[in-house]
């Protein structure tokens, strides 16, 4: 490596965050709510949203009652849908840095100012949380072992076709600086899973840099979970979001995935 392309990677400034926001989109996730939101140090985020698609316990009333900020859809629109909503009310909030946590206490949440210090060092644009540090701590936390080989196929697959080294594309633990957010045209994103997968493919493309950290793996009954039939559709949806990339890469086709976010002001067509 030469001397000019070692400091392109150790002279990029750091960064100065007002504002750490951590949002959750939740899904009956009274059980494991409140242990999810107690795992994530004190004082390492000035504010918690929680956007509730339509469920039918008692979660908002938990997230009320820890403080946090409560976004409601009244019936269920998706996963995808959910994360629209929270990273929405975090721009508009003023957040600096996002992190997004799935709140059924499947990601260990004392990681999360470790993942902002890697954001705010400037080394990193997008971080993920990695439940595949070894095999055997993954499977001994509880990940059924199809979704370990389903994990470790398509993770494979996506670090190729999108020239990355992630030990994990499809953690429910990610936090962004809010350019990314800003950058990336995820309302055109699915409502559904492969909303993640879309996500990080138009990150890619649009030239943020991607890392990730290990996060311990728990799996246990109240964690919410997709079965293997809806698994799959996933893995072949994700399978097809990597083909839409190489195809818009290659100037064969094209797909508003990859246009900027024409909600950010810089990006409307009336100052381009």
């Amino acid at each position: 490596m030469s001397r000019t392309s070692i400091d392109s990677w150790t002279e990029r400034p750091a960064r100065t965050f007002r504002k750490v926001v951590c949002i959750m989109p939740a899904y009956n996730a009274e059980t494991t709510l409140e242990k999810t939101y107690l795992s994530i140090p004190e004082g390492c985020v000035a504010e918690f949203i929680l956007t509730d698609d339509g469920s039918k316990d008692r979660t908002v009333e938990i997230a009320e009652r820890l403080g946090m900020t409560v976004i409601r859809h009244e019936n269920n629109r998706g996963y995808g849908a959910n994360q629209k909503t929270c990273y929405d009310a975090a721009l508009e909030r003023g957040a600096d840095a996002v992190v997004m946590i799935h709140p059924d206490y499947q990601y260990d949440g004392r990681v999360t100012p470790h993942a902002v210090g890697l954001l705010a060092a400037g080394t990193c644009d997008v971080i993920l949380g990695s439940r595949i540090r070894t095999r055997r701590e993954t499977l001994e936390g509880g990940m059924p072992v199809y979704k370990y080989i389903s994990n470790r196929l398509l993770t494979t697959f996506e670090n190729v076709a999108l020239g990355q080294n992630l030990g994990d594309f499809h953690s429910g633990f990610r936090a962004y600086v809010r350019e990314v957010l800003e950058t990336v045209n995820y309302h055109a994103n699915s409502d559904d899973f492969v909303f993640d997968s879309e996500f990080l493919a138009q990150c890619v493309y649009h030239g943020f840099r991607l890392g990730d950290i290990p996060i311990p793996t728990r799996y246990f009954h109240e964690a919410s979970s997709i079965n293997f039939g809806r698994s799959l559709t996933y893995g072949l949806q994700t399978v097809a979001v990597m083909g839409k990339y190489w195809m818009v890469k290659a100037g064969a086709a094209h797909s508003r995935l990859f246009n900027l976010n024409p909600a950010h002001p810089s990006h409307s067509p009336e100052t381009a």
